[in-house]
Protein backbone atom coordinates (compact mmCIF):
# COMPACT_ATOMS: atom_id res chain seq x y z
CA UNK A 1 0.00 0.00 0.00
CA UNK A 2 1.41 3.23 -1.06
CA UNK A 3 2.13 6.30 1.20
CA UNK A 4 -1.39 8.44 0.14
CA UNK A 5 -3.14 5.29 0.14
CA UNK A 6 -2.10 4.76 3.75
CA UNK A 7 -2.75 8.78 4.76
CA UNK A 8 -6.10 8.01 3.38
CA UNK A 9 -7.19 5.01 5.14
CA UNK A 10 -6.07 6.99 8.60
CA UNK A 11 -7.94 10.24 7.71
CA UNK A 12 -11.22 8.17 6.95
CA UNK A 13 -11.00 6.00 10.34
CA UNK A 14 -10.68 9.64 11.67
CA UNK A 15 -13.62 11.20 10.07
CA UNK A 16 -15.81 7.55 11.32
CA UNK A 17 -14.47 8.67 15.31
CA UNK A 18 -16.13 11.86 14.76
CA UNK A 19 -19.67 9.95 15.93
CA UNK A 20 -17.69 9.21 19.50
CA UNK A 21 -16.47 12.51 19.92
CA UNK A 22 -18.32 15.37 22.01
CA UNK A 23 -17.21 18.75 21.38
CA UNK A 24 -18.56 22.31 23.50
CA UNK A 25 -18.60 25.11 21.99
CA UNK A 26 -18.80 28.80 23.82
CA UNK A 27 -19.54 30.88 20.88
CA UNK A 28 -20.99 34.41 19.25
CA UNK A 29 -24.27 32.94 17.80
CA UNK A 30 -25.24 34.45 14.72
CA UNK A 31 -28.04 34.56 12.26
CA UNK A 32 -27.39 34.90 8.41
CA UNK A 33 -30.56 36.67 6.85
CA UNK A 34 -30.41 36.03 2.87
CA UNK A 35 -33.37 37.91 1.03
CA UNK A 36 -33.28 37.16 -2.82
CA UNK A 37 -35.18 39.50 -5.05
CA UNK A 38 -35.78 39.30 -8.65
CA UNK A 39 -34.49 42.48 -10.77
CA UNK A 40 -37.81 44.14 -11.47
CA UNK A 41 -36.33 47.67 -13.23
CA UNK A 42 -34.84 50.72 -12.07
CA UNK A 43 -36.31 53.08 -9.39
CA UNK A 44 -37.54 56.49 -10.79
CA UNK A 45 -36.26 57.80 -7.09
CA UNK A 46 -32.56 56.87 -7.46
CA UNK A 47 -30.50 55.39 -9.38
CA UNK A 48 -30.92 51.96 -7.30
CA UNK A 49 -32.80 48.13 -8.89
CA UNK A 50 -35.91 48.04 -7.13
CA UNK A 51 -36.27 44.00 -6.36
CA UNK A 52 -39.25 41.86 -6.23
CA UNK A 53 -38.98 39.85 -2.92
CA UNK A 54 -39.14 36.23 -4.03
CA UNK A 55 -37.61 34.65 -0.95
CA UNK A 56 -35.76 34.49 2.37
CA UNK A 57 -34.10 32.14 4.84
CA UNK A 58 -32.29 32.30 7.74
CA UNK A 59 -29.47 29.85 8.93
CA UNK A 60 -27.07 29.74 11.41
CA UNK A 61 -23.90 31.93 11.19
CA UNK A 62 -20.68 32.91 13.27
CA UNK A 63 -19.66 31.15 15.86
CA UNK A 64 -24.02 29.13 15.29
CA UNK A 65 -22.40 27.92 11.67
CA UNK A 66 -19.53 26.50 13.66
CA UNK A 67 -22.24 24.34 15.67
CA UNK A 68 -23.89 23.55 12.49
CA UNK A 69 -20.90 21.80 11.17
CA UNK A 70 -20.06 19.74 14.02
CA UNK A 71 -23.05 18.37 14.08
CA UNK A 72 -23.42 17.81 9.83
CA UNK A 73 -19.94 16.13 10.65
CA UNK A 74 -21.50 13.78 12.53
CA UNK A 75 -20.25 14.99 15.77
CA UNK A 76 -22.05 14.90 19.18
CA UNK A 77 -22.14 19.27 19.66
CA UNK A 78 -23.08 20.98 22.83
CA UNK A 79 -23.59 24.69 22.23
CA UNK A 80 -22.70 27.66 24.97
CA UNK A 81 -23.90 31.24 23.89
CA UNK A 82 -26.25 33.90 23.71
CA UNK A 83 -29.51 34.43 21.44
CA UNK A 84 -32.18 37.18 21.89
CA UNK A 85 -36.39 37.15 22.79
CA UNK A 86 -36.49 38.01 18.76
CA UNK A 87 -37.41 36.25 15.54
CA UNK A 88 -34.00 35.24 14.46
CA UNK A 89 -33.17 33.95 18.10
CA UNK A 90 -35.98 32.12 17.65
CA UNK A 91 -35.20 30.63 14.60
CA UNK A 92 -32.02 29.72 15.28
CA UNK A 93 -32.89 27.40 18.45
CA UNK A 94 -35.43 25.90 15.88
CA UNK A 95 -32.13 25.08 13.46
CA UNK A 96 -30.82 23.40 16.65
CA UNK A 97 -33.12 21.05 17.73
CA UNK A 98 -34.25 20.28 13.91
CA UNK A 99 -30.67 18.63 14.09
CA UNK A 100 -31.15 17.85 17.48
CA UNK A 101 -28.62 19.52 19.38
CA UNK A 102 -28.89 20.51 22.97
CA UNK A 103 -29.95 24.20 23.79
CA UNK A 104 -29.74 24.11 27.11
CA UNK A 105 -26.22 25.44 27.38
CA UNK A 106 -28.03 28.76 25.33
CA UNK A 107 -29.48 31.85 27.23
CA UNK A 108 -32.37 33.91 25.61
CA UNK A 109 -31.71 37.22 27.20
CA UNK A 110 -34.91 39.55 27.25
CA UNK A 111 -34.63 42.55 25.35
CA UNK A 112 -31.68 41.45 23.97
CA UNK A 113 -30.61 41.93 20.15
CA UNK A 114 -29.87 38.05 17.94
CA UNK A 115 -26.61 39.36 16.31
CA UNK A 116 -28.03 39.29 12.53
CA UNK A 117 -26.65 39.52 9.12
CA UNK A 118 -29.00 40.66 6.44
CA UNK A 119 -27.69 39.61 2.30
CA UNK A 120 -29.90 41.22 -0.03
CA UNK A 121 -29.01 39.02 -3.37
CA UNK A 122 -30.20 40.47 -7.16
CA UNK A 123 -31.03 38.28 -10.26
CA UNK A 124 -33.25 37.56 -12.55
CA UNK A 125 -35.25 34.07 -12.31
CA UNK A 126 -32.50 32.06 -14.63
CA UNK A 127 -29.30 33.90 -13.60
CA UNK A 128 -27.05 33.52 -10.38
CA UNK A 129 -27.72 35.49 -7.32
CA UNK A 130 -25.56 38.43 -6.68
CA UNK A 131 -25.10 39.79 -2.90
CA UNK A 132 -25.60 43.66 -3.33
CA UNK A 133 -25.36 45.29 0.10
CA UNK A 134 -25.26 43.53 3.67
CA UNK A 135 -27.14 44.99 6.66
CA UNK A 136 -26.16 44.27 10.17
CA UNK A 137 -28.09 44.02 13.29
CA UNK A 138 -25.48 44.22 16.21
CA UNK A 139 -26.28 44.10 20.24
CA UNK A 140 -24.01 45.91 22.55
CA UNK A 141 -21.65 43.63 23.60
CA UNK A 142 -22.30 41.78 26.83
CA UNK A 143 -20.42 43.54 29.73
CA UNK A 144 -17.72 41.28 31.36
CA UNK A 145 -20.47 41.90 34.96
CA UNK A 146 -23.77 40.97 33.08
CA UNK A 147 -25.04 38.22 35.35
CA UNK A 148 -26.06 36.10 32.43
CA UNK A 149 -22.21 35.21 31.47
CA UNK A 150 -22.14 33.48 34.48
CA UNK A 151 -24.53 31.00 33.55
CA UNK A 152 -22.26 30.86 30.41
CA UNK A 153 -19.34 29.56 32.31
CA UNK A 154 -21.26 27.31 33.99
CA UNK A 155 -22.75 25.74 31.07
CA UNK A 156 -19.59 25.39 29.76
CA UNK A 157 -17.99 24.24 32.64
CA UNK A 158 -20.76 21.09 32.83
CA UNK A 159 -20.13 20.07 29.13
CA UNK A 160 -16.26 20.69 29.12
CA UNK A 161 -16.38 17.85 31.89
CA UNK A 162 -18.04 15.60 29.51
CA UNK A 163 -16.55 16.58 26.30
CA UNK A 164 -12.95 15.95 24.36
CA UNK A 165 -12.41 19.29 23.02
CA UNK A 166 -13.84 22.99 23.45
CA UNK A 167 -14.10 25.04 20.50
CA UNK A 168 -14.10 28.86 20.90
CA UNK A 169 -15.74 30.77 18.55
CA UNK A 170 -15.56 34.41 19.28
CA UNK A 171 -16.83 37.27 17.28
CA UNK A 172 -16.31 40.24 19.08
CA UNK A 173 -20.00 40.11 21.10
CA UNK A 174 -19.31 39.20 24.24
CA UNK A 175 -20.44 35.08 24.66
CA UNK A 176 -16.66 34.37 23.98
CA UNK A 177 -13.58 35.80 25.59
CA UNK A 178 -10.76 35.36 27.02
CA UNK A 179 -11.96 36.17 30.63
CA UNK A 180 -14.71 33.71 30.43
CA UNK A 181 -12.44 30.99 29.00
CA UNK A 182 -10.47 31.64 31.83
CA UNK A 183 -12.85 31.19 33.84
CA UNK A 184 -14.26 28.31 32.44
CA UNK A 185 -10.35 26.83 32.59
CA UNK A 186 -9.70 27.74 36.33
CA UNK A 187 -11.88 24.21 38.06
CA UNK A 188 -9.33 22.04 35.65
CA UNK A 189 -12.31 20.70 33.59
CA UNK A 190 -10.10 21.33 30.30
CA UNK A 191 -7.18 19.47 31.88
CA UNK A 192 -5.08 17.55 28.93
CA UNK A 193 -8.62 18.59 26.38
CA UNK A 194 -7.99 20.48 23.10
CA UNK A 195 -8.88 24.27 23.14
CA UNK A 196 -9.60 25.65 19.88
CA UNK A 197 -9.64 29.35 19.08
CA UNK A 198 -11.12 31.22 15.57
CA UNK A 199 -11.08 34.63 16.92
CA UNK A 200 -11.83 37.87 15.05
CA UNK A 201 -10.47 40.77 16.67
CA UNK A 202 -8.12 39.08 19.74
CA UNK A 203 -6.41 35.87 19.09
CA UNK A 204 -3.33 37.00 21.21
CA UNK A 205 -5.82 37.34 24.41
CA UNK A 206 -6.35 33.46 24.28
CA UNK A 207 -3.01 32.69 26.29
CA UNK A 208 -3.22 29.10 27.03
CA UNK A 209 -5.39 27.68 24.37
CA UNK A 210 -3.78 24.80 22.81
CA UNK A 211 -4.56 25.60 18.81
CA UNK A 212 -5.86 28.37 16.56
CA UNK A 213 -6.82 28.46 13.29
CA UNK A 214 -6.56 32.20 11.85
CA UNK A 215 -6.58 33.47 8.47
CA UNK A 216 -3.62 35.41 6.99
CA UNK A 217 -5.36 38.98 7.28
CA UNK A 218 -6.35 37.76 11.28
CA UNK A 219 -2.44 37.38 11.76
CA UNK A 220 -1.45 40.23 9.87
CA UNK A 221 -3.15 42.43 12.09
CA UNK A 222 -3.02 40.74 15.36
CA UNK A 223 0.96 41.31 14.85
CA UNK A 224 0.86 44.49 13.02
CA UNK A 225 2.67 42.97 10.23
CA UNK A 226 2.30 42.46 6.32
CA UNK A 227 3.02 38.73 5.23
CA UNK A 228 1.80 39.11 1.32
CA UNK A 229 3.91 36.47 -0.60
CA UNK A 230 6.71 35.65 1.99
CA UNK A 231 7.06 32.37 3.48
CA UNK A 232 10.20 33.39 5.67
CA UNK A 233 7.72 36.27 7.08
CA UNK A 234 4.41 33.59 7.58
CA UNK A 235 6.72 31.67 9.27
CA UNK A 236 8.25 34.08 12.01
CA UNK A 237 4.61 35.46 12.50
CA UNK A 238 3.14 31.69 12.88
CA UNK A 239 6.74 31.01 15.60
CA UNK A 240 5.37 34.49 17.45
CA UNK A 241 1.98 33.52 17.87
CA UNK A 242 2.60 30.25 19.02
CA UNK A 243 5.01 31.32 21.73
CA UNK A 244 2.92 34.12 22.94
CA UNK A 245 -0.49 32.07 22.74
CA UNK A 246 1.21 28.71 24.04
CA UNK A 247 0.02 26.80 21.40
CA UNK A 248 0.86 23.37 20.85
CA UNK A 249 -0.28 24.40 17.32
CA UNK A 250 -1.74 26.69 14.34
CA UNK A 251 -3.02 26.40 11.29
CA UNK A 252 -2.90 29.93 9.24
CA UNK A 253 -5.55 29.40 6.27
CA UNK A 254 -4.46 31.54 2.89
CA UNK A 255 -7.74 31.48 0.95
CA UNK A 256 -6.20 30.50 -2.92
CA UNK A 257 -3.17 29.51 -1.18
CA UNK A 258 -4.48 27.01 0.71
CA UNK A 259 -3.10 26.53 4.69
CA UNK A 260 0.15 26.04 6.04
CA UNK A 261 -0.05 24.16 9.30
CA UNK A 262 2.50 24.18 12.43
CA UNK A 263 2.84 22.09 15.48
CA UNK A 264 5.59 22.47 18.41
CA UNK A 265 9.04 21.06 17.57
CA UNK A 266 8.11 20.56 13.79
CA UNK A 267 8.96 21.87 10.61
CA UNK A 268 5.48 23.93 8.82
CA UNK A 269 3.55 22.15 6.57
CA UNK A 270 1.90 23.62 3.57
CA UNK A 271 -1.02 22.26 2.43
CA UNK A 272 -2.78 23.40 -1.21
CA UNK A 273 -5.90 23.95 -1.82
CA UNK A 274 -8.56 21.22 -2.04
CA UNK A 275 -10.75 21.27 -5.08
CA UNK A 276 -10.92 24.74 -7.64
CA UNK A 277 -9.48 28.02 -6.59
CA UNK A 278 -12.79 29.39 -8.45
CA UNK A 279 -14.80 29.95 -5.46
CA UNK A 280 -18.40 30.55 -5.24
CA UNK A 281 -18.60 31.76 -1.74
CA UNK A 282 -16.15 31.78 1.28
CA UNK A 283 -19.16 32.60 3.72
CA UNK A 284 -18.64 30.86 6.77
CA UNK A 285 -15.31 28.64 5.88
CA UNK A 286 -13.53 29.43 8.71
CA UNK A 287 -16.12 28.32 10.79
CA UNK A 288 -16.04 24.82 8.76
CA UNK A 289 -12.42 24.88 8.77
CA UNK A 290 -12.04 25.09 12.84
CA UNK A 291 -14.97 22.86 13.30
CA UNK A 292 -13.58 20.19 11.29
CA UNK A 293 -9.80 20.33 12.63
CA UNK A 294 -11.29 20.17 16.03
CA UNK A 295 -13.11 17.43 16.06
CA UNK A 296 -10.09 15.64 14.24
CA UNK A 297 -8.19 17.01 17.05
CA UNK A 298 -10.83 15.11 19.69
CA UNK A 299 -10.79 11.88 17.51
CA UNK A 300 -7.36 11.50 18.05
CA UNK A 301 -5.50 13.02 15.20
CA UNK A 302 -2.31 15.38 15.01
CA UNK A 303 -2.23 18.33 13.74
CA UNK A 304 -1.07 18.07 10.37
CA UNK A 305 -3.63 15.50 9.89
CA UNK A 306 -6.59 17.39 11.71
CA UNK A 307 -5.46 20.27 9.04
CA UNK A 308 -5.87 18.09 5.73
CA UNK A 309 -8.98 16.93 6.52
CA UNK A 310 -9.97 20.68 7.94
CA UNK A 311 -8.68 21.91 4.04
CA UNK A 312 -10.63 19.24 2.48
CA UNK A 313 -14.21 20.65 4.19
CA UNK A 314 -12.88 24.24 3.25
CA UNK A 315 -12.45 22.95 0.04
CA UNK A 316 -15.93 21.74 -0.23
CA UNK A 317 -17.82 24.53 1.67
CA UNK A 318 -16.14 27.24 -0.70
CA UNK A 319 -18.24 25.46 -3.17
CA UNK A 320 -21.62 25.96 -1.79
CA UNK A 321 -23.84 29.03 -1.66
CA UNK A 322 -24.23 31.05 1.46
CA UNK A 323 -23.45 30.14 4.50
CA UNK A 324 -23.19 26.10 4.67
CA UNK A 325 -22.13 23.23 6.32
CA UNK A 326 -20.28 19.62 5.05
CA UNK A 327 -20.99 16.33 6.03
CA UNK A 328 -19.10 13.28 6.98
CA UNK A 329 -20.16 11.59 3.83
CA UNK A 330 -19.06 14.90 1.98
CA UNK A 331 -15.46 14.49 3.58
CA UNK A 332 -15.10 11.14 3.09
CA UNK A 333 -15.94 11.54 -0.63
CA UNK A 334 -13.59 14.28 -0.66
CA UNK A 335 -10.62 12.03 0.59
CA UNK A 336 -11.60 8.85 -2.15
CA UNK A 337 -11.45 11.84 -4.36
CA UNK A 338 -7.67 12.82 -3.70
CA UNK A 339 -6.64 8.85 -3.40
CA UNK A 340 -7.55 8.57 -6.68
CA UNK A 341 -6.19 11.31 -8.28
CA UNK A 342 -2.59 10.74 -6.11
CA UNK A 343 -2.78 7.31 -8.16
CA UNK A 344 -3.38 7.88 -11.52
Amino acid sequence: MSKHAKDAERWKKTVREFSDVSIAVLADLVADEFVFGEIARVSREAPVLILKHRERTVVPGGGANAVMNLASLGVNVLPVGVVGDDETGSLLLECFCEKKIPISGIERVKGHTTTTKTRILAGMSHTGRQQVVRVDREPEPLHELHPVLLNLVNAAREYATACDALLISDYGYGAATPRLLTFVKSNGCLKNKPITVDSRYRILEYEGATAATPNEPEVEEALRIKIGQDDEKLCSAAKQLMREMRLDSLVITRGRDGMVAFERNASPVAIPIHGSDQVVDVTGAGDTVIATFTAALAAGADTIDAARLANFAGGIVVMKRGTATVSDKELMAAIDQDSAAAAT
